[in-house]
């Protein structure tokens, strides 16, 4: 652990070395830590060794292509800073292909019921040795959606490590309805000491990863042997929990009251239970009473069609505590009345006014680090949002695409000011996507909703590339964003720079990943599905040799906390907290210390 010399608590990562076989040699990548970036190039470089003999100095990117590299070879990294070389990296083989696999360990098919898929997932170090482990949701093939009927299966956690160990397993057991709206998980390390934990809803009947049931504060005595679902497949009464996990272990370490209870069902805007239901969650670094102190705390959000709430809880010392709630019941905006629709489907976060408290961004409000409404749009629900720097110079913007409104906006994610709005009223926009992608993006992200054409974010004017309507992910050597949609990569302008044959995506129509995020090698990102026999996972990682050199996009506070929403309601790709561009400016140092 290095000194706290930082605000934003990051993870202490090891170099994150990866190599891979490829024609010509063997491509090396490797992490540059946020805290030792510096915008003087020549004051930070990395000796690159294979076999324990140094073959390389680098000073110019965090890649190389080892030309006498061969399948057997090792490699390691130094850092070398201001002339001081640091401790060798862990050393790292090269992979036969661009892809580690990950065995998985599937459910055991209900015989009543649907067999599983693996589904969403989350970063973090679980057992505390440098490394990112995934935390990977289990859904029934076919999971509720809310509107429809439920499917009556339990939904699983299970924790591995990128070597293909499986932690534990947790059972939520049959009170935790399963589908995309339900079940968000926070993956930090929230207390400091080094390993991340895992925070969700649970309910009686809930199974920890040592296999038993939860035993603490309100569930100390409840009837696990209780089933509350109604005759369709609903949960509307019985207790409603939070719990954290230990993320080495899957073992319960605190149970609380779910910080905002469902209460009467038809309060949240129908009668049935399909709006008291609809959840988010993640990670940010909020306020603790007022104070940014840059801690973590657990996001955990409940309703978005009429009424929207959203809590954060703290972990600390064994403690899972209430940081504040948000309810917009008790919050108006500009004196007009109860907020309505003012949530997506789903949320992220970001410090949209520079205090050091990151914001939540529910799609149209904005809610301050503190815990009250900072501002509205005023442009209600959506399916899909990016929050990012998607005006030059202008700090923290949103995107977001519109049901009842239609089209699109993109507006200052600290005034919700506007910055441009297309709508088409009873147009239920569902697709958008805002990002640099390529040439014409120079002047602003481009914003593009299906149905409609591509305009950047920053005045509505008219942009030559579209962002595409999925995920974006940066792959190749330039610093252009690349699209991806199901299991492939592509360039905005045509192009197809990877095609994942023997892989599925996520979440029906959606066709999302379980997870993209820089979990390996360089700044740039790697990207997970699931394989199409739900045996294992893949982790696709680039090898295009980039000149471009960023610190490790997971030391970005900003980027950090938006992976962890990636696995959220609607899943959306993160944005880091600064501008990435063929034009762009140094990043800024990150103001962080690492535990």
């Amino acid at each position: 652990m290095t000194e706290r010399l930082g605000h934003f608590q990051m993870e202490d990562l090891d170099r994150g070395v990866v190599a891979v076989t490829v024609p010509g040699g063997v491509y090396v990548g490797w992490r540059m830590f946020g805290y030792e970036y510096d915008t003087m190039a020549s004051n930070v470089s990395y000796n690159l060794y294979r076999d324990g003999i140094k073959i390389q100095k680098v000073s110019d990117s965090t890649n190389y292509l080892d030309a006498a590299g061969t399948a057997s070879s090792s490699y390691t990294v130094t850092a070398v800073i201001k002339g001081a070389e640091g401790a060798q990296s862990p050393p790292a083989t090269p992979w036969p292909q661009n892809y580690l696999s990950i065995p998985l360990t599937p459910p055991a098919s209900e015989a009543s019921g649907p067999s599983y898929s693996p589904n969403d997932g989350s970063p973090g170090d679980l057992d505390g040795d440098g490394q990112l482990d995934i935390v990977l949701k289990w859904d029934p093939d076919v999971p509720m959606t809310d509107s429809e009927a439920p499917v009556m299966s339990n939904v699983l956690l299970d924790g591995y490590t990128l070597a293909g160990k499986r932690l534990w397993r947790i059972d939520l057991g049959p009170n935790i309805v399963s589908g995309p709206q339900y079940t968000q998980f926070s993956v930090y390390d929230f207390d400091g000491d080094g390993k991340a934990e895992v925070a969700c809803k649970t309910a009686p009947g809930t199974k920890d990863g040592t296999g038993a049931y939860l035993s603490k504060g309100p569930a100390a005595n409840d009837d696990d042997s209780a089933v509350y679902r109604n005759s369709v497949g609903y949960v509307l009464t019985g207790p409603e929990y939070i719990t954290v996990f230990d993320g080495a272990t899957g073992k319960e370490l605190a149970t609380i009251d779910y910080p905002v209870p469902r209460g009467d069902v038809s309060a949240w805007g129908d009668g049935y239970g399909n709006r008291a239901d609809r959840f988010n969650g993640g990670v940010a670094f909020v306020k603790d009473g007022g104070v940014a102190n840059g801690l973590p705390s657990i996001i955990q959000s409940r309703g978005y069609y009429t009424r929207v709430t959203v809590s954060a809880l703290t972990f600390r010392s064994g403690v899972l505590a209430q940081n504040w709630i948000y309810d917009s019941v008790t919050s108006f905006a500009n004196s007009a009345g109860a907020i309505i629709g003012g949530g997506d489907h789903s949320e992220t976060a970001a410090d949209t006014d520079g205090d050091g408290g990151q914001e939540i961004v529910t799609g149209p409000l904005t809610i301050d680090s503190a815990g009250t409404l900072k501002c509205n749009s005023g442009m209600g629900h959506g399916d899909a949002m990016d929050v990012g720097e998607l005006v030059p110079g202008k700090g923290i913007s949103v995107f977001s695409i519109h049901e009842a409104l239609g089209g699109m906006d993109a507006h200052d994610g600290a005034t919700c000011k506007s910055y441009f709005a297309i709508t088409s009223p009873g147009v239920d926009t569902g697709r958008g996507r805002a990002e640099y992608v390529g040439a014409g993006d120079e002047n602003g992200a481009s914003c593009f909703a299906s149905g409609m054409n591509s305009v950047l974010c920053a005045d509505g004017s008219t942009s030559a590339p579209s962002a595409g309507t999925n995920f974006v992910i940066y792959w190749d050597a330039d610093e252009w964003r690349e699209l991806e949609d199901d299991t492939s990569i592509t360039k905005a302008n045509g192009g197809t720079l990877l095609s994942a044959t023997g892989c599925a995506s996520n979440n029906g129509t959606k066709k999302t990943p379980v997870l993209t995020a820089d979990l390996l090698g360089d700044w740039r990102e790697e990207i997970v599905w699931r394989e199409t026999t739900d045996a294992a996972l893949r982790v696709y990682t680039t090898t295009d040799v980039t000149k471009r050199r960023i610190y490790t996009l997971m030391h970005d506070p900003t980027y950090r906390a938006q992976v962890s929403f990636e696995q959220s309601g609607y899943n959306q790709p993160p944005h880091t907290g600064f501008r990435i561009s063929p034009n762009m400016a140094d990043p800024p140092k990150p103001d962080i210390y690492v535990r």
